[in-house]
């Protein structure tokens, strides 16, 4: 899920291949690796339709009580869910040496999906069978979490963590301009690929920084790189590059 951030330390057991030479610099972040404003729309429209299907299941308490249990629930439950689509991340890792850069990435949503909606199905149940208790009527809304409990399950066996995990080699010393994107806290580090055809394409390299480290991270480059252009503007981002 999209607010859940990463605990553990995932620089020291990612397989470096140039782990023999030492790092300069290395960090981890989850980030929107993409072009973000198109999902931020599209949830204005599955916002509507949560607070009309949240609308509907309120309709169906017999009292106050179970009007707002029912219906805020279904609401919290489906922006949830639509917010693991449109605010999907990607846990991103790097070391850089003296000559190259080294990247890990991978989606973590299924593995961390499955824990959210086991800890929700673990602590909803009781307070919602306290409630049935209560008001015999709101039984149906024990359909909640005991499908947050089937989901978390049949996710699980998956163990989906890092089933399709990329890696990306960047020989950053041969970057051609340095371009800083604030808003994002995004570099990108541009390259020129010459095709067989003899045509030239350029494009960035991105690198998605925290933002503690945004600017220790340009300096260093841009120390690095004195003879490189040096710019700050937007970035037209894709899943693995930037123009």
């Amino acid at each position: 899920m999209w607010f859940i951030q990463p605990k553990q330390d995932y620089i020291p057991e990612m397989p470096w291949k140039y782990a023999d030479e030492p790092a300069v610099m290395a960090w981890q972040i989850r980030a929107r690796n993409y072009n973000t404003t198109p999902d931020n729309l599209a949830l204005i429209p599955m916002s509507l339709i949560a607070l009309g299907g949240g609308y509907v299941m309120s309709l169906l308490g017999q009292s106050l009580l179970g009007s707002l249990l029912l219906g805020g629930g279904l609401f919290l439950l489906l922006m949830l869910i639509f917010m693991s689509v449109t605010h999907n991340t990607t846990i991103i890792v790097y070391r850089f040496t003296k000559t190259l850069a080294e990247e890990y990435s991978w989606k973590p949503q299924e593995a961390s999906a499955a824990a959210f909606l086991k800890w929700s199905a673990i602590i909803l149940l009781p307070i919602v069978g306290v409630l049935i208790l209560m008001d015999p009527s709101l039984v149906v809304a024990g359909i909640g979490p005991l499908g947050m409990g089937l989901m978390a399950w049949m996710m699980g066996r998956k163990q989906a963590k890092q089933n399709k995990i990329q890696h990306k080699e960047i020989e950053w010393m041969e970057a051609e301009e340095i371009v800083a994107w604030r808003k994002r806290n995004l570099i990108g580090l541009r390259f020129t690929d010459i095709h067989e055809d003899g045509i030239e394409t350029f494009f960035y390299s991105t690198i998605y920084c925290q933002p503690h480290n945004f600017d220790e991270n340009i300096q260093y480059l841009r120390k690095a790189l004195p003879n490189v252009p040096y710019h700050e503007r937007e970035l037209k981002v894709f899943s693995n590059y930037a123009l």
